[in-house]
């Protein structure tokens, strides 16, 4: 598996290298004075390059997020050069060899055609041009799901390994999280692996206590991946966010950018997942939970680490940014060592962060693991970005609805809302819409909604039940943003897919 134990506004350009970074000058704090980075005080001024960091990955990384951006930044530079044409006579041919040139689709010309009567639409060329770089960039990046279900094996030998038949993992539904699993944690798909995202980390419990629920029935029916008596875990964590630049202006929307809300907030629901299985399954239904908080400015994550009895403490935790500093210049052996001593010691800590004991070996295992894999992620903005990522705030291009698109995981580029129902997801709603109101709205641009379920092809019938699905949610998300739809600047478009990763994206029309 790639990166694991292996010891290996429009944002900025992608793929800035250091050299060029070297110009960049240390960020200001919210108070004003210059920013000191927290993984490595010498930033900006000289390249840091860690030991346990896999260039490689993080090249590969940089080209993919500069190929799928670029498709969505070139949008308002073309709209700008098409608006200029104004009506000439042959505006259509015109237009669509400047959409052809840069953006690698044509425009809808019928719209091109009405121009001459209203001016140029430009709120549905530009949502249709969001929607057509979405959809090609999945059709891209399909092929790669299929190397990253490859990498994923690698990965369920190494959970199952540290004790764990399944990892349910949500994050904060901010866009800064958006490329949490191929580049913050490095972690590829996997059949253990779930993923889900809500404003504030505030994920459903019920519906996790039923995927524990069909995760336990699947290794009773099928002993996969591990047998019921095998001793292995269940294991649920959720990721919560801040800011070390602007913490009380550019941390999690939906706690008001308080971090401590945030992470109580975020530790609250996996007590009541936990507590849930328990009380309904007796407390020999082993489960564990992990919280993780990230700094959304430099990628750097924390990591709670249970005790002996899987309680965790808001107060005990690991900073992959301390640890990466202070393993920076040592080979690789002690470094790993230094990591590893870093986890046991943090278990010994008094006070309000004192717990029972360390936690089981799988489990350090698995923290080592992903803070390793983290540090390829802290040099990778370092050597993109100068160290700060220039967009501390909101930059996202398109809210995402429903299961969200697996091929497209890059920071800012999608608010992504999952939900079943308007009802039941409307507070991740309108946290996406308030964002976008700011973003797109105040600028004159539509918000784009692209709202995407995936089917089983297996079961008789789901595809037809799903496309009836996504008619009614986008039903109902016209009735409750009625004013930005009678205004011209709510634009939705859909779509459906087989869940095997990689499948073909089906484009479903809205009436």
């Amino acid at each position: 598996m790639r990166g694991i134990g292996a010891g290996d506004s429009i944002p900025m350009p992608m793929a800035r290298q250091f050299s060029q970074a070297e110009a960049v000058q240390a960020p200001r704090q919210f108070d004003g004075t210059p920013a000191v980075h927290p993984a490595c005080v010498s930033l900006p001024t000289r390249q840091c390059h860690h030991v346990l960091a896999n260039k490689a990955e993080n090249d590969r990384l940089a080209r993919c997020e500069e190929s799928i951006k670029q498709r969505f930044d070139e949008i308002v530079p073309v709209l700008k050069e098409v608006a200029a044409l104004g009506a000439s006579r042959d505006f259509t041919e015109q237009a669509n060899r400047l959409a052809e040139q840069h953006l690698g689709h044509r425009f809808p010309d019928a719209v091109l055609e009405r121009s001459w009567i209203h001016g140029v639409d430009v709120p549905t060329l530009y949502s249709s041009s969001v929607f057509s770089a979405l959809t090609a960039g999945v059709e891209q990046f399909s092929q790669r799901i299929h190397q990253e279900l490859a990498d994923g094996q690698s990965l369920d030998a190494l959970l199952v390994d540290c004790g764990f038949h399944a990892v349910n993992v949500s994050a904060c539904a901010d866009g800064r999280l958006k490329g949490l699993f191929p580049y913050i944690l490095r972690l590829p798909a996997s059949d253990l692996l779930r993923r889900s995202a809500f404003a504030g980390t505030l994920f459903d419990v019920e519906d996790d206590i039923l995927d524990w629920q069909a995760a336990e029935l699947r290794r009773f029916r099928e002993g996969y991946p591990s047998t019921s008596d095998s001793g292995t875990r269940y294991l649920k964590v959720a990721v919560y966010h801040g800011s070390s630049l602007d913490p009380t202006h550019q941390g999690c929307a939906a706690h008001q950018s308080n971090e401590k809300v945030a992470m109580e907030a975020a530790l609250e629901r996996l007590q009541q997942f936990r507590q849930g299985i328990e009380n309904a399954f007796c407390c020999g239904a082993s489960t564990d939970i992990l919280l993780i908080g990230l700094d959304t400015d430099t990628d750097a994550i924390r990591i709670h680490v249970p005790d002996s009895q899987g309680d965790l403490s808001l107060f005990r935790f690991v900073d992959n940014a301390e640890l990466y500093k202070k393993t920076l210049g040592m080979n690789a052996d002690q470094a790993r060592l230094t990591i590893y001593e870093a986890i046991e010691n943090v278990s010994d800590v008094g006070g309000w962060g004192q717990g029972a004991g360390k936690p089981h070996d799988g489990m350090r295992r698995l923290i080592a693991n992903l803070l390793i894999n983290n540090l390829s992620q802290i040099e990778y903005v370092a050597e993109n970005y100068g160290g700060w990522y220039p967009d501390k705030g909101h930059g996202e291009r398109f809210i995402s609805i429903g299961d969200g698109f697996q091929e497209l995981q890059v920071r800012n580029l999608a608010y992504f809302a999952r939900l079943d129902t308007v009802e039941e997801g409307v507070a991740d709603l309108d946290v996406g819409v308030k964002i976008f109101r700011h973003l797109n709205v105040e600028q004159g641009l539509p918000i784009p909604m692209a709202i995407h379920y995936s089917y089983d092809a297996n079961v008789p019938g789901h595809k037809d039940r799903i496309v009836i699905k996504l008619q009614r949610v986008a039903a109902a998300i016209r009735a409750r943003y009625s004013d930005l739809l009678s205004a011209g600047m709510l634009y939705l478009h859909g779509s459906i897919q087989d869940q095997k990763l990689g499948s073909p994206l089906e484009e479903v029309p809205l009436p």
